[in-house]
Order: C-alpha cells, then structure tokens, then sequence
C-alpha cells in the first residue's frame, strides 16, 4: 500500500514514519504539511492510503477530503484530539488513532486495512458501509453506524438481518443495530453461498445455523449462534431443501 502522512508537526510525522517501518507492506511515499500541499502530493503519487491529521492550518482533515475526487484514498485518521472519532467514521475512516499512537493499536490499523472491503464506503459519502453499493464477500468486514455507535463487523459474524419497516435490523455479538436501508437492497450485496432469505422479513447467514427442525405445515425452524430462533416460510423451506439436497 502506497500511503502519504499529512500532518502539520514534523515531529509527529517522524514518529509516524518510524513506527510504520515494521510494516513493510505499507511504503511511504510522500508527506504533507497541510490540506493543500496534500491535496496536491496526492494527484501527483496517487497513495492508496492516507494518515491524516484532523486539525492543521488552513484546512482541517474533513475539510481536505470533501475535495477530493473519487477514486479516494483510504483514510485512518492520526489525531491529538479523541472528540472527533463519530465525525471521521462518518467520513468512512478505515480507522481513528489517538496520539501517541501505539504501536499496537497501529498495528491493529493495519490488519484492519488488509480486511477492510474496498470502496464500501467513500469518503464523505455519508453512508454506512454496508448499505453502500457493491457485492460483499465472506472475507469483507464492513462498517456500520447506529447514532453516535460505530462497529467495524466482520460479514461472517453477521448472523441474521430483519426487516424493520423500511430499515433493517442486523444482528452479531450482542448487538442488533439498525440500518436505514431495505432489506432488498441489502440482499443483493450479500454473498448467496452464505445468506439465505428465510422469509419475507428474514435473511440468516447460513454458517451461523446450530440446528435444524422441522416445523408447521412443512417448514422448517432454525436455531442460530447467540439463541435466535427463526422460522422458515413454507415456499422458502422448499427452496432450501432443494438448495442443501435434504
């Protein structure tokens, strides 16, 4: 990964060199000392990744993403100030490292980066990242954001998503947030292999099924990871019989 520090200290911009020389897989390529220097280091080196301070002279870091054309680069934010975390997720951050950055924490930055499924969110286009456009994988970890709570969710720990009106509620660990987004438009960007749409209302990942009964009128029960419960309609139960050979 090409990155590009931008940060208004040069001191900080050092330490953040010389941590990031245990990761190999991240070659600095440039730096800058404020929003437009930067804005102009990253048309001419093109990173595929940003450490961006927040609060700089001239212009502020959200301030510099809002001018950036797309492609955009991912973004982690390096910042001396932990308030503005709610507002770089909303600018789809990859991550938000508080100074001085720890080399552990950075280094969580950086397996995250590996994971994190490209394009699902672009900065400053205001979406969570699993209600952006695009297909998902069983690999891609996504972001999602209920009021002033963020997650960054590994897909295969999703266990089942629920239509709630016109929103979707979506369940993993202990959490059950819910998206403003239909449960359709979700649908189509989940990997068939792993969810299946148990209802009108339902779609469960199928990896997250411990048991398997049958129910009324020739449909079928679930148990999933965590204790839920959910019921087969009679059409889909067919449909994933036919689907699993049972």
């Amino acid at each position: 990964m090409r990155a590009l520090i931008i940060d208004d200290e040069r001191l900080a911009r050092e330490e953040l060199r010389e941590l990031l020389a245990a990761h190999p897989e991240i070659e600095i390529v440039g730096e800058a000392s404020n929003g437009p220097e930067a804005l102009k280091r990253i048309a001419e080196l093109r990173p595929d990744l940003l450490f961006l301070d927040i609060r700089m002279p001239e212009q502020s870091g959200f301030e510099m993403l809002q001018e950036l054309e797309p492609p955009v680069p991912e973004v982690i934010f390096v910042t001396a100030y932990d308030k503005y975390a709610l507002q770089a997720f909303e600018n789809s951050a990859l991550d938000y490292l508080v100074k001085p950055v720890e080399p552990e924490r950075l280094a969580k930055a950086i397996a995250r980066l590996r994971k994190f499924e490209p394009g699902a969110a672009p900065a400053g286009a205001g979406e969570e990242g699993m209600a952006a456009a695009g297909p998902l994988t069983a690999d891609s970890q996504v972001f999602v954001r209920e009021g002033d709570r963020c997650w960054f969710v590994p897909l295969r720990d999703v266990v089942l998503l629920e239509a709630d009106g016109s929103s979707t509620r979506v369940y993993f660990g202990n959490q059950k947030p819910v998206l403003p987004r239909a449960l359709t438009a979700l649908e189509a960007r989940l990997p068939a292999d792993h969810f299946f749409r148990i209802n009108r209302a339902q779609i469960v990942n199928l990896k997250c099924i411990e048991t398997i009964e049958p129910w009324f009128s020739r449909s079928l029960r679930v148990k999933l990871k965590g204790g839920l419960e959910v019921e087969f309609s009679r059409r889909q139960a067919l449909a994933f019989r036919e689907s699993q050979g049972l």
